[in-house]
């Protein structure tokens, strides 16, 4: 079976971020996640941009890499006010092949979707046919505020620009019942499964013990059966790659490997692949 990583983080080797990748079993590296890849069969990866908008930071190989731009602290000059140009410098990511779409953080800009500051931004993605993925429910770090990057308000949204396409990250984990119908009731939303577990894990044991949970994330994927919508991701480094596989595996019914591991993210983000 092919797989897409719809949702991954590239770092530059630095002592934290080479103990994060260290931490799950891996190295910090592109070469290393090129080994482990074709062990794995995953064949491509979708990386959220971080720290930059020059399309020269963004520069991945091209043949296991595509990028979206992101607009995280990038976004706020020394978190006052919006950076000069912003449109103009997310176009210029746009028209590039290795772009495939914008990441948004509001939870970290302390902004509503509906701000002013990112109409434009919607208009551009929609003009280029490139998704809008954005960081839904939990945030690694506590500065972020929560109400802003709540389901419901991409759902907001997501029903004033129909012709732009978003992607909710992290299925919008834990606000799962608000994530659920949001992408049920829009069909321009679709919703990764990145994020739902940090660290290693004995897959039997969680299962176990965190029945609960994981019967909430079944339930809510099951019961709107949008398995068109629903993309594969890791948010790596934060998880061991095979065992994320594994864990999404129990997840999703059999008949809906394909899609999820790697049609949808193929066909949503516009990657090309065979």
């Amino acid at each position: 079976m092919k797989i897409i990583d719809a949702h991954l983080h590239l770092f530059a080797p630095s002592p934290h971020t080479n103990a994060m990748a260290q931490a799950v079993g891996h190295q910090n590296s592109p070469e290393h996640l090129r080994q482990v890849y074709d062990q794995l069969g995953i064949v491509h990866g979708v990386v959220m941009g971080n720290r930059s908008l020059d399309p020269a930071y963004h520069s991945y190989p091209a043949d296991l890499f595509h990028y979206c731009v992101g607009l995280d602290s990038a976004l706020m000059d020394r978190g006052e006010r919006v950076i000069p140009d912003l449109p103009g410098l997310v176009e210029e990511n746009l028209k590039r092949d290795s772009c495939c779409g914008v990441k948004l953080y509001p939870g970290y800009n302390k902004l509503w979707l509906s701000d002013p500051v990112y109409q434009p931004i919607y208009e551009l993605a929609a003009r280029y046919d490139k998704p809008v993925a954005v960081h839904m429910g939990l945030t690694a770090f506590p500065r972020a505020h929560l109400k802003y990057c709540h389901p419901l308000t991409l759902d907001e949204t997501a029903a004033d620009h129909p012709r732009t396409r978003f992607v909710m990250c992290h299925f919008g984990n834990p606000f799962l019942e608000c994530a659920a119908a949001v992408v049920e009731k829009n069909p321009n939303v679709a919703a990764d499964l990145s994020g739902l577990l940090e660290g290693r894990v004995d897959l039997d044991r969680y299962f176990q013990e965190q029945a609960g949970y994981a019967g909430l994330l079944t339930t809510w994927l099951t019961a709107i059966g949008q398995w068109d919508d629903i993309l594969y991701g890791t948010d790596w480094p934060i998880v061991n790659l095979e065992e994320y596989i594994r864990f999404i595996q129990r997840l999703v019914p059999e008949q809906h490997w394909e899609k999820v591991f790697f049609h949808n993210a193929n066909r949503i983000y516009g990657l090309g692949l065979s």
